[in-house]
């Protein structure tokens, strides 16, 4: 219940940036429809929907990251955390607080790019459904990421890594935009040690119906997904123990 409590006044915080919330949602369903745009004179498919759909989907996780660093970083500052120290939750209720209403989001992102990809011309068939349930777990990195951050840096600071360095982290590694082995060996090798490109073409391969190669990828999105939370659970714990 404290819990649950804690992520409904998040959720309500989260509302009332529509700026930033409108962007998030929006921003990548423009540049899906650019580059979509822009197939009919790229070679072998680069930019087909079915391409496309899924790198999309994992650079708009990107900007969830900026929303959850935000608002931890906020909060850390406040009178209104200060109180929350006096209170009996865990530093585990407070990163689960701020997950909870992140992965709505995420969900809605990720449903606005198939139906946006649909009206471009994807086949609607059930590996769209393989699709999302592939690309949905991918999210928790980019929250966990945005969480750890807002527990490290201040809101200033943490503008400029979730929404510079971690959106062009994502858009150059993650293989998006193109296949990572052009760019040489070491690119593509650390390329496949981070867990952007390794989302990616799990997504593709759902979408592709291509099942068998799922797993290999999303094992590495879910050792990221869990270290990650781990660390920010931690790294919290230790704010709330100085800060006390």
């Amino acid at each position: 219940m404290k819990t649950l409590a804690f992520a409904s006044r998040n959720t309500k915080e989260m509302v009332r940036d529509k700026i930033n919330l409108l962007f998030g949602l929006g921003f990548p369903l423009i540049l899906l429809f650019l580059l979509s745009l822009m197939r009919a004179n790229m070679p072998n498919g680069l930019f087909s929907v079915e391409y496309l759909t899924p790198g999309i989907t994992i650079f708009g996780f990107s900007f969830i990251s900026l929303f959850a660093g935000m608002i931890v970083a906020k909060d850390r500052t406040s009178s209104f955390m200060l109180r929350l120290f006096t209170s009996p939750m865990t530093s585990g209720n407070f990163i689960c607080g701020y997950l909870l209403p992140l992965l709505p989001m995420a969900i809605c992102q990720t449903a606005i790019c198939f139906l946006a990809a649909l009206v471009l011309g994807l086949d609607f068939t059930v590996k769209i459904f393989a699709a999302i349930a592939v690309l949905l777990p991918c999210s928790i990195i980019f929250i966990g990421m945005g969480l750890l951050c807002g527990c490290i840096f201040t809101e200033k600071q943490v503008g400029g890594v979730c929404g510079a360095l971690l959106t062009n982290l994502t858009a150059w590694l993650s293989g998006t935009w193109f296949d990572t082995s052009i760019a040489g060996n070491v690119f593509d090798t650390i390329a496949h040690l981070l867990p952007f490109c390794h989302a990616v073409d799990a997504g593709r391969a759902a979408l592709s119906g291509d099942y068998s190669a799922i797993m290999s990828d999303l094992l590495w999105v879910f050792g990221y997904a869990i270290v990650v939370t781990i660390l920010a659970i931690v790294v919290f714990q230790r704010k709330i123990a100085a800060d006390k």
